[in-house]
């Protein structure tokens, strides 16, 4: 199946520390993904390895529904975080988040490949990096130090 690979880097004005709490806390994706309206079975049982169920709402004409449930672990290693998604269609999403820090805050490489049928690659891709840039700004607005 074909794949693509998407980067982005991008700057939060939080520490390494917070970022990745942030980004190991599965709630953390509701809003930071504009699919993903919930999250359950949160299982931290093995070290280093967060599982847990994802539901993606997808809307249809504007008037249906349906949620989707979406297996998702969530690998770590160091300030590093990796996921891997397999989503309807048969679309795999593999991301990884490398913190580092920047200043008083974090520079984040946000890394994303995409496998899917070559029927769905340009499309799953551009979805994809839609939300890859918008996550970088969200996330930067939500983890912002309040001056004061």
């Amino acid at each position: 199946m074909p794949q693509k690979v998407l980067t982005n880097t991008f700057h939060v004005d939080a520490t390494p520390e917070v970022v990745f709490e942030h980004l190991t806390t599965p709630e953390s994706y509701i809003g930071l993904s504009p699919l993903v309206v919930a999250v359950k079975d949160v299982d931290r049982s093995e070290p280093g390895v967060i599982r847990y169920t994802s539901i993606e709402r997808f809307r249809f004409l504007g008037v249906f529904t349906h949620d989707n449930p979406i297996a998702v672990t969530l690998l770590t290693e160091g300030l590093s975080v990796r996921g891997d998604v397999t989503s309807p269609g048969n679309v795999r999403l593999v991301y990884r988040f490398d913190l580092t820090p920047d200043g008083a805050g974090t520079r984040v490489g946000d890394r994303l490949e995409i496998t899917a049928p070559w029927f769905l690659t340009a499309f799953a891709a551009g979805q994809a990096r839609k939300v890859q840039l918008a996550r970088a700004g969200i996330l930067a607005e939500r983890l912002a130090v309040p001056v004061g």
